[in-house]
């Protein structure tokens, strides 16, 4: 299905300038294209004209044209918008209906009236493409991350769409898992030729399989569309706040001129060789990273265990300490166990077996109110912790119930929202927030009851670089100014690299490892057993014939940290 805008542009009802500007851009049958931009850009906007939900559901005024193929859509039913293009979303949990997979995918067939026998055939033969073919009697709700984007993908894919449109399909992905997804984007794009767009912030770990243009998007207008080469070569993703691939930094970093004749995009097109005196004459300038000190222990696990079935342990005699100050990452594949971690050590759950301490007091004679004055978690979904309707009132109401004087709420609440880059935002409700926006209020919720140890699950899902650089930056001011101890749980491996000083790695219930993120990001065996994937940076190092690739990684890490400071 060919697509097409022609002096596009458009506004919502409820704000007084346009949020796409004069849009011209056409997309040709069979292409595979990515759209990136800071949030706000227009990307998602973009997005949800492609597939009916503008103007048929969310209204607003439009001017100039959006030909799918050849038809004007204004002259289309949504109906037939959601015919030609079938969205798989961001959050998969929104998009689910049944109460198995098989009843998700054959959803749209039972309201097209399709007998049993051929329903039955075609659910199958998509969940097969798929590979979910031995989970059709699951609960969709009950499958890890990636599993729900590919029952989600299924249940687009059984109304054979022309074009499939992923909204940020790896925002809530482990690194692997991420990997498999772009695979299966990529196998369907050759097999059935459909036309691919992808929004994404995550832009490497999109260019895991090639694509044939990226369109880059600001404040509403489309600012560069081309190859990969064309704008990993160029400026643009600096100047407009993408992160660029992990390998360019490093290469940059180096001293290295890139162009478009190396072809950048990829690590495996690219020309390593041409590069690698300057490589190697960096890393042998750099200095060896400083050891840190050890501080006293905060919190403390020895030989945790659980079982939510008393069967099968979800948290295997798992034992680390975090000390007062440290800056760690806890690192593993969905459903490994990181999560009932969070649980154990807020009281929600009660171990099986094992003992928790907290500035040497037992975890297990605290309530979980006790927990809470000291120990601040924020959950990877904001939905999940948002509880009011204006944003002032849910930052306050944990102040409120703790019975603080309005005068003192506000002065707080206004102080953490300025901290969050959310000061703007004081009086508007939370509906009108985007998703990374949300995630920063329920931040600022947490941060206002000033706790010792902060637990931040994927704090950057869904946020573009400029706000995922604002967030870790305030961060890293909480642990060093503050003194907070930060213990992040994520999948983002630049965001591991570029801020924890340590890694602890477990999987399938088992703790795997517990030393510098330079060391567990040069160890391939152990990434794979996580579902964890070798940076670029380890790629780049082993094709430069470098052989001590912690230290490079290390060096690598210290350059970051200097051009912070």
């Amino acid at each position: 299905m060919s697509i097409e805008f022609s002096n596009f542009t458009f506004k919502y009802w409820a704000l007084e300038k346009p949020t796409l500007k004069n849009i011209n851009l056409k997309i040709e049958q069979g292409e595979k294209v990515v759209i990136i931009g800071a949030s706000g850009s227009g990307k998602s906007t973009l997005g949800q004209c492609l597939n009916g939900l503008i103007p048929f559901a969310i209204k607003g005024d439009i001017t100039g044209d959006l030909l799918l193929d050849g038809k004007n859509s204004k002259d289309m039913s949504l109906d037939e918008c959601t015919n030609k293009v079938g969205t798989v979303l961001q959050d998969t949990d929104g998009q689910f209906v049944g109460l198995t997979v098989a009843e998700d995918i054959a959803f749209a067939l039972e309201n097209q009236m399709m007998a049993k026998d051929p329903m039955h055939k075609i659910v199958n033969e998509t969940a097969a493409m798929v590979d979910l073919d031995d989970m059709l009697d699951l609960s969709p709700f009950d499958l890890s991350g990636g599993q729900k984007q590919r029952v989600s993908l299924a249940g687009v894919m059984v109304n054979d769409v022309n074009t499939l449109l992923f909204d940020e399909p790896l925002a809530s992905l482990d690194p692997q898992t991420g990997k498999m997804t772009i695979e299966i984007i990529d196998r369907l794009h050759k097999e059935t030729g459909k036309t691919i767009i992808i929004i994404e912030h995550r832009l490497e770990d999109v260019l895991h399989r090639p694509v044939d243009r990226i369109i880059l998007m600001d404040k509403g207008e489309i600012v560069a569309n081309g190859t990969p080469d064309e704008l990993l070569a160029s400026p643009l993703l600096q100047q407009y706040g993408i992160r660029e691939p992990l390998y360019l930094s490093a290469l940059k970093a180096a001293g290295c001129d890139i162009t478009e004749a190396d072809k950048p995009a990829y690590i495996d097109t690219i020309d390593i060789e041409k590069f690698k005196p300057q490589l190697l004459s960096w890393f042998a300038d750099q200095a060896a990273p400083k050891s840190k000190s050890q501080t006293d222990v905060l919190l403390s696990l020895k030989n945790l265990s659980y079982s939510y079935d008393g069967i099968r342990p979800t948290v295997d005699e798992i034992s680390f300490d975090i000390h007062k100050g440290e800056f760690v990452s806890l690192l593993g594949k969905n459903g490994s166990g990181k999560s009932t971690l969070t649980r154990l050590i807020m009281g929600v759950i009660e171990q099986d077996e094992g003992e928790m301490y907290f500035d040497g007091d037992d975890l297990s004679q605290w309530s979980i109110f006790n927990r809470c004055q000291k120990i601040g978690v924020v959950l990877q979904n904001p939905n999940h912790m948002i509880s009011h309707h204006m944003i002032f009132d849910e930052i306050a109401s944990i102040l409120r119930n703790r019975g603080v004087d309005e005068e003192t709420i506000q002065e707080k609440v206004f102080a953490i929202l300025e901290l969050c880059g959310l000061g703007k935002y004081r009086h508007w409700p939370i509906d009108a927030l985007s998703y990374g926006q949300k995630k920063r209020v329920t931040i600022a919720s947490i941060l206002v009851q000033e706790p010792e140890l902060l637990i931040l699950d994927e704090p950057t899902a869904g946020q573009d670089f400029h706000h995922y650089t604002q967030l870790m930056e305030f961060v890293c001011e909480l642990n060093k100014k503050l003194g907070i101890t930060i213990l992040i749980i994520s999948h983002d491996m630049h965001l591991v690299l570029e801020y924890t000083q340590r890694a602890v790695v477990i999987s399938d219930s088992k703790l795997l490892a517990d030393e510098s993120v330079g060391k567990v990001f040069s160890q391939p065996e152990l990434l794979n057993a996580a579902n964890l994937a070798v940076t670029s940076l380890y790629t780049l190092a082993e094709k430069a014939g470098i052989t001590d690739i912690e230290q490079f990684i290390h060096c690598f890490i210290e350059h970051e940290a200097s051009k912070k400071q």
